[in-house]
């Protein structure tokens, strides 16, 4: 008795605060509102990098040099098209389906393509993720044209990652500008330490199951809107606002109806996100080049009332769902996009699992009924 009662006192549900493994990938830190890769700031990659060059970063665990960064993109570029067969499946996906759902059968299709097994050398491994970098983009622009009932548009190898996306999606690459807050959108996005998607990443992984099963898994976890969905989430509550006139009136109504109001608070970033500055001034810029304020008008009378009255800071999905809204893409894109950044996150964390593996396996503590009988 004694013993079970011990049990209900340590359980820590969602389990916060638990310290569940190392990791040499990533790290939050809190008191600086800060994340780091590889040691590294992230809103210094952001400025300083590419994208090419923080996906290099979080699988290799450096940044790369000129000819790594050479061979590296050369490598990506060579594997960014699908197959017939591929694009055939995605072809019939019901139009009405949720981009999330379509990257994530679309992934797992990919794993079907061979058969592969957790512990396997992780060169082998490390080859896969190259290989999901580059193609998962193509299988969510893939869907996206089919879903409006246009024609594909196959990836390009003389485009840089970002640029390549817009291509597939819309035919044409948009000025520098909005190309390079994409670009730091991925980067901001990229990984986030032992996140639910990540944690879901590593217990599959921890099965020794292989990479595309640990990446469909993630997929699945990041759909939730307690999780990647809040950007979507971010944007549909914007959109409801509509006006700059009407958002204090709707935020102080969903206060007092203590309702929660997306975009803002974190489980780990009490104080605020440094990814938040350099994702606002994309917004910014966005807007700009637009000629729309709308969204950042509304913005900024949330967090002036959120802040300012009631200590919550927003979050990274904050300024970036109005971003991706001027970019152009739909809503229900946002998501999937979060997936082509975050399989550079998961993937380090596959491989790093798997160089020094221990089944996930946790403890429960049991509410049901006492032992009993059958009668």
């Amino acid at each position: 008795m004694a013993a079970a009662k011990k049990a209900a006192n340590d359980i820590r549900k969602g389990l916060v605060g638990v310290v569940a493994d190392t990791t040499a990938i990533s790290k939050v830190v809190p008191e600086k509102r800060m994340l780091t890769y590889r040691g590294y700031a992230v809103h210094e990659l952001a400025e300083k990098c590419s994208f090419e060059e923080v996906a290099y970063l979080l699988l290799m665990g450096e940044l790369p040099t000129k000819s790594q960064l050479a061979s590296f993109r050369k490598k990506e570029r060579a594997a960014r098209e699908i197959t017939r067969p591929h694009v055939e499946v995605i072809k019939r996906f019901p139009k009405n389906a949720h981009p999330m759902d379509t990257i994530r059968t679309a992934v797992s299709y990919l794993g079907t393509t061979e058969v592969a097994w957790g512990g396997e050398p992780a060169k082998k491994d490390l080859e896969r993720a190259i290989n999901l970098f580059a193609k998962i983009p193509t299988m969510i622009a893939t869907d996206f044209r089919f879903r409006q009932g246009k024609s594909r548009i196959k990836p390009k190898a003389d485009l840089s990652f970002s640029e390549n996306f817009f291509h597939m999606c819309f035919g044409k690459v948009p000025p520098k500008e909005v190309v390079r807050a994409f670009d730091i959108s991925l980067t901001c996005y990229a990984e986030h330490s032992f996140n639910a998607s990540t944690f879901a990443d590593r217990v599959i992984a921890s099965t020794r199951s292989d990479i595309y099963s640990a990446v469909t898994g993630a997929i699945g976890a990041l759909k939730g809107p307690l999780h990647g969905g809040a950007n979507e989430a971010v944007m549909e509550m914007l959109a409801d606002i509509g006006k700059p006139a009407k958002a204090e009136k709707w935020l102080r109504k969903r206060l007092a109806n203590k309702q929660l109001v997306m975009g803002f608070g974190h489980r780990v970033y009490r104080w605020g996100d440094s990814r938040v500055p350099i994702m606002r001034q994309c917004l910014e810029d966005l807007s700009a080049w637009a000629g729309d304020d709308t969204w950042i008008e509304i913005s900024d009378i949330l967090e002036n009332i959120m802040v300012g009255e009631k200590g919550i800071h927003p979050n990274l999905d904050f300024p970036s769902g109005p971003a991706y809204y001027l970019m152009g893409f739909p809503i229900n894109l946002y998501t999937p996009i979060f997936v082509a950044s975050r399989i550079t996150g998961w993937a380090a964390h596959y491989l790093e699992q798997n160089a020094n593996n221990m089944l996930i396996r946790p403890l429960s503590a049991y509410s049901g009924p006492a032992e009993r009988k059958v009668r």
